[in-house]
């Protein structure tokens, strides 16, 4: 027996040597051959970002695989050449045209290989199967067009017009202020029409979801569904090349987990830490903390098509009833700031003139009984995975849950997976206040305002189901004239309508960390919440 033990001793221990020398070869290799790890914080819907809305999903598809016509320079809202070399506007406003970038190749994987460089055939099919009913891929995916029909875009845009190869026309119907800055969003993102074909003809036009191909900085290789997404730099890119050869997404929603992984230097970036162990980073000397004022707001969204939400006065009393500051005080723990606009204090146009509802659970209670409102039953969705905005909507829900049980409104918490949560709190006759929230895509007030509280977004985007024609032409207003003064005070009006209305129970803005390892070098955190890696690398 004792020789026994010794030589299963002797072979346990010829086993760890053996890990560890595998485990040291592989960090070398990976050291070497510079793969960044970034632990995500959910699953992405899918990978064509224009038929979806989470930052999740752009992060692992228009952030990485695809370049749109114009671009935000990382870590500002200025809009900068990208596919397109150059614009110009029409002196009416009507007709925006792009000089597109010669040269430009997309990828290829094992069911394509591209027969021809980027040009003007991919920028109107990129945009006439989001705006045509008829286009062959206006309904390829079990998706929708969420962004481009919030945002009017089907009105907008009269026609998208190649007039050479490498030249495009956008006409539009009205002119559109923030039309630029709206073609560096996501939603814009520019897909490979020849690719398009040779699906469609392979009988899979699902794989332009499934099997992105783009023109970006890396290159798709896997996904293996909540568990892991891999990219390869393109090395074929445009502009400057990735400094990492391979990203890995670590697909990590439990921010304590993210935190174990980064401190044992499993992944190198973490988003969306728990608040509470903020500290605890700054404090270890093998990472760094970036943080930075979100552009962004969280709220309650109740349905104004359902009773009695329909009713301004029972949101109004409900808004009473919660209890703001104990939600910054226990949910963000200090990184958040209460919310009594729509968009954020740092967003030109922010009305701060505005008094919020004040917190009086009493007088919430008389409110509601007042409009016949007693053993009220209602859901409160709450999401499942951290944002900027809301880092713990479980726990929020349930601080709501007592708030309102303390008005005589009874709480039921329910939640869906990421994707799910977001598809079904879409629907008009929606059961339900639902817990969501919204980073800026780029830094125009109408992104906020327009897309989640106008009536184009009412079944999509407008979680509220609210529709206000007072509200809804101050912001069509506001779209057509070019003097921010003058539009600014169109959007201070929108914002008081807002607030006497209450579709939304406003909660929170909230700062942005961002957790990473030491040896992490080159990046920035963007204001309007996209996780980028072009410019990443890593120290040896």
């Amino acid at each position: 027996m004792t020789v026994s033990n010794n030589l299963r001793e002797s072979i346990m221990r010829l086993r760890t040597i053996l890990a560890s020398g595998v485990a040291t070869l592989a960090l070398s290799f990976a050291a070497q051959a510079q793969t960044l790890v970034y632990c995500s914080e959910g699953s992405p819907e899918g990978f064509d970002p224009a038929l979806f809305t989470a930052g999740t999903t752009f992060d692992a598809s228009s952030h990485t695989v695809y370049n749109q016509l114009v671009e935000f320079k990382t870590g500002t809202t200025e809009v900068v050449p990208g596919l397109a070399e150059s614009y110009e506007v029409s002196d009416d406003g009507l007709t925006v045209t792009f000089k597109l970038r010669p040269g430009v190749k997309f990828h290829s994987n094992d069911q394509f290989t591209p027969t021809r460089d980027f040009n003007a055939d991919d920028v109107v099919f990129s945009f006439d199967r989001q705006r045509l009913d008829d286009h062959p891929f206006h309904n390829a995916s079990s998706g929708s067009w969420e962004y481009f029909e919030s945002m009017s875009m089907p009105t907008l845009i009269s026609s998208v017009e190649k007039i050479d190869d490498l030249t495009v026309a956008f006409n539009l119907s009205r002119p559109e202020a923030p039309f630029l800055a709206n073609m560096a969003m996501d939603f814009a993102s520019i897909l490979s029409a020849e690719y398009a074909d040779a699906m469609a003809a392979a009988g899979t036009p699902e794989m332009l979801n499934q099997a992105p191909i783009g023109t970006g900085p890396f290159t798709f290789q896997a996904y293996q569904k909540d568990a892991v997404i891999r990219f390869l730099r393109n090395d074929n890119y445009w502009s400057d090349p990735a400094k990492v050869e391979t990203l890995v997404f670590a697909i990590t929603p439990d921010a304590s987990v993210r935190y174990q992984k980064l401190q044992a230097g499993e992944c190198h970036i973490m988003p969306y830490p728990a608040p509470a162990d903020v500290q605890a980073m700054k404090d270890n000397p093998d990472l760094n903390v970036m943080e930075q004022e979100g552009l962004n707001v969280g709220y309650l969204a109740y349905n104004a098509k359902v009773a009695p939400f329909d009713n301004r006065n029972v949101r109004k009393a409900l808004n009473m009833a919660i209890d703001k500051q104990a939600i910054i005080d226990v949910v963000f723990q200090g990184s958040g700031q209460i919310a009594k606009n729509p968009i954020p204090p740092t967003m030109w146009s922010y009305n701060n003139a505005i008094e919020d509802d004040p917190y009086d659970p009493e007088a919430a209670k008389a409110a509601l009984e007042a409009e016949g409102v007693t053993d009220l039953n209602m859901k409160i969705w709450a999401m499942p995975v951290q944002r900027p905005y809301n880092p713990n909507a479980r726990r929020m829900a349930e601080l709501m849950q007592e708030d309102f049980a303390q008005v005589g409104v009874n709480v039921e918490i329910v939640s869906y997976e990421w994707g799910e949560y977001l598809d079904r709190s879409k629907a008009e006759d929606r059961d339900g206040a639902v817990l969501l929230g919204w980073t800026g895509d780029n830094g125009d007030p109408d992104n906020f305002l327009g897309v989640l509280l106008g009536c184009d977004g009412v079944g999509s985007a407008n979680r509220a189901q609210w529709c206000n024609e007072e509200f809804d032409g101050l912001l069509t207003k506001a779209r057509q004239l070019s003097d921010q003064a003058e539009r600014t005070k169109l959007y201070e009006q929108a914002q008081v309508i807002f607030k006497d209305q209450a579709p939304w129970a406003t909660i929170a803005h909230s700062v942005v960390f961002m957790p990473m390892r030491k040896e992490v070098e080159g990046y920035v955190v963007h204001p309007l919440g996209g996780h980028i890696f072009d410019d990443v690398s890593l120290a040896e």
